[in-house]
């Protein structure tokens, strides 16, 4: 058996991609900065006993799922929307102020609805579609088996096509830019 890396060199290498995922799982900055700090201390306080069976990344990725699922459990951490009226003093200065806005609403209802999933289907996502995980490096890290996680990912990409298309209305604009208008609640 080699010898474990240092700590400084899995801090080095990992933190940026254990900060995007965690951010992406729990879509908040804050939130992902704490989470990184209690993953990084948790693989240095097991990095000594760390036993190769998988690959570094793999396992840090691991501690920084069960670290993100463990915060989710605690009470304070449900999460809370809150309505925020429109500001009627939105710039004219000529530049494309809509731009932004439609995306950051469209990013704000898939943010939406991957929280709503449940935290196995929601990591399975984050870690494959959006982090770029193989479903086998998907199975290593959250602790299940390969057909567990093609099933996870399945299951929550079905969830989330359905939450989106019941919530919202997609269509291109005369600039062929995808849209999507929330649809009234029943």
């Amino acid at each position: 058996m080699t010898d474990p890396p240092s700590f400084n060199d899995v801090q080095k290498d990992l933190s940026g991609p254990l900060l995007r995922y965690l951010e992406r799982l729990t879509g908040n900055q804050a939130t992902a900065d704490d989470l990184l700090q209690d993953t990084l201390l948790k693989i240095s306080r097991g990095l000594a006993g760390f036993e190769g069976r998988s690959s570094v990344k793999t396992w840090a990725f691991s501690i920084a799922t069960r670290v993100t699922v463990d915060h989710f459990r605690k009470p304070e951490s449900k999460v809370h929307v809150v309505a925020v009226d429109e500001s009627d003093e939105l710039p004219s200065d000529g530049l494309d102020v809509d731009r932004p806005l439609i995306v950051g609403e469209m990013n704000d209802c898939i943010r939406n609805v991957i929280d709503s999933l449940p935290g196995d289907y929601r990591a399975a996502l984050v870690l494959h579609d959006l982090e770029g995980h193989s479903a086998k490096e998907v199975a290593e890290i959250v602790g299940c088996s390969l057909p567990t996680a093609k099933i996870r990912i399945h299951r929550a990409r079905a969830r989330l096509r359905e939450s989106l298309e019941h919530a919202c209305t997609f269509y291109k604009d005369d600039e062929s830019v995808l849209r999507c208008d929330r649809k009234p609640s029943t």
